[in-house]
C-alpha cells in the first residue's frame, strides 16, 4: 500500500473513518468495513486493489433508521496487510480519537477524500448552497483537513469540539465549498459515486445576482506579520494593518504556536 499512489491513498482514508481492524487469537484478526448495499461496488475495488484474498457479504437487518437496511461488509484476513495497515495508522479496536494523517509521503487530497466519502458529507442545503463537511473525533485529522482547505479554498477555519458530544465538525459552504469539493473529487477518482456526483453538481453552481460574494482571503507577508508580532495586540493590529480583529487574532494565534512561519528576522 503505497499512499503516494492516489487509490491507495483514497483507500487508507476510508479504512480509517469506517473500517474496523480486530485482533483474534494468536496471529488471527480481521479487517472489516461495512457500507449501504448501494455503495458496493467501491467494495469491489478495494478487493482489486488489495493483493490478498478477502470476502464481501451481505447483511440485513433493522436500524433506528429503517425497519429494513441491507448493507454489504468487505473482510480482509491476512496477517501480512492487517500488519501494513496498522503500521500505516490503522489502529486495533477504538480509533475514533486516535487515528491521524500517516506519517509517510501520501497523496492528501486523495486521503482527505477517503475520509470525507466514509465520515462526512456533500451536497446542497435546503436553499440549495453547496457544502462539504467532515465529522471526526480525531485533533489530528480535524487540523489537516483545516489546513488543506486553508490551502486549496482559501477558507479559514478555528476549529473547536461542539459542546453536547466533543466532536468536531467543519463545515464549508458556497464558493469555499466549490473550490474544496473541485478539488477533491476530480474526473475518474476512486470515490463513492453517489459522492462523485453531486461533487460534479458543485461544480455547476453559480452563485445568484442577488447574494453578496464572498470575501477573498488577503494573504499575509511578513511585514504584517512583524507589525503584528511588535504590537502584540490583535485590536491595535487592527487598526495599523486595516484587517478585522479575528483575522489578527488568528494570525498571532498561529504565529505563536508554530503553525505559521515567523518572519526571517524573528
Amino acid at each position: 500500500m503505497d499512499l503516494t499512489v492516489p487509490e491507495y491513498a483514497y483507500m487508507f482514508g476510508f479504512l480509517q473513518a469506517d473500517g474496523h481492524l480486530q485482533k483474534g487469537v494468536g496471529q488471527k484478526g480481521r479487517l472489516s468495513v461495512e457500507i449501504s448495499a448501494r455503495d458496493i461496488e467501491l467494495l469491489r475495488m478495494f478487493q482489486k486493489l488489495t493483493p490478498y484474498y478477502s470476502s464481501i457479504t451481505e447483511r440485513t437487518r433493522s436500524t433506528n433508521f429503517a425497519k429494513i437496511h441491507t448493507s454489504v461488509v468487505w473482510s480482509l484476513f491476512s496477517l501480512e496487510a492487517r500488519t501494513r495497515l496498522n503500521e500505516l495508522g490503522l489502529p486495533y479496536g477504538r480509533k475514533s480519537q486516535t487515528i491521524a494523517p500517516p506519517r509517510v509521503e501520501v497523496s492528501t487530497g486523495d486521503y482527505l477524500r477517503g475520509l470525507v466519502d466514509a465520515d462526512g458529507s456533500v451536497g446542497f442545503t435546503s436553499k440549495g448552497i453547496p457544502f462539504v463537511s467532515l465529522t471526526t473525533a480525531s485533533t489530528a485529522i480535524a487540523c489537516h483537513l483545516r489546513d488543506y482547505a486553508r490551502d486549496v479554498a482559501g477558507a479559514e477555519r478555528i476549529i473547536k469540539r461542539n459542546a453536547r458530544d466533543g466532536i468536531y465538525n467543519l463545515f464549508y459552504t458556497m464558493d469555499a465549498a466549490q473550490r474544496l469539493a473541485g478539488n477533491l473529487y476530480y474526473p475518474g477518482c476512486l470515490s463513492l459515486a453517489r459522492k462523485r456526483t453531486t461533487a460534479d453538481s458543485i461544480a455547476d453552481w453559480v452563485r445568484p445576482a442577488d447574494m453578496r460574494a464572498t470575501y477573498t482571503r488577503r494573504r499575509w507577508t511578513e511585514a504584517e506579520d512583524r507589525v503584528l508580532l511588535e504590537l502584540n495586540s490583535p485590536t491595535a493590529a487592527s487598526e495599523e494593518l486595516g484587517r478585522t480583529v479575528q483575522s489578527c487574532n488568528l494570525r498571532l494565534w498561529r504565529l505563536r504556536t508554530g503553525q505559521a512561519a515567523l518572519p526571517s528576522d524573528q
